[in-house]
C-alpha cells in the first residue's frame, strides 16, 4: 500500500514541454503558489487517495 500522508520533501528533475510549464508558472502566479506548490496540489487532486499494490504468485 502506498500512501500519500508523509509531509517530508523530496527533489524531482522533470523534462516537460515549455509550453506546458510557461502554463503551469502563470496558473501558480494567479493562485498565489509556488510552481512547486501548483505542482504538487495537481497531483494530489488527481491521484487516488491511495494505491494498493498486490503482488501476482506465479505457478
Amino acid at each position: 500500500m502506498c500512501s500519500m500522508s508523509t509531509t517530508a520533501k523530496k527533489r524531482l528533475t522533470l523534462f516537460l514541454n515549455p509550453a506546458l510549464i510557461k502554463h503551469a508558472r502563470v496558473q501558480a502566479v494567479f493562485e498565489e503558489l509556488t510552481l512547486a506548490a501548483l505542482v504538487e496540489k495537481t497531483l494530489t487532486q488527481y491521484l487516488p487517495k491511495e494505491t494498493i499494490i498486490k503482488k501476482v504468485e506465479s505457478n
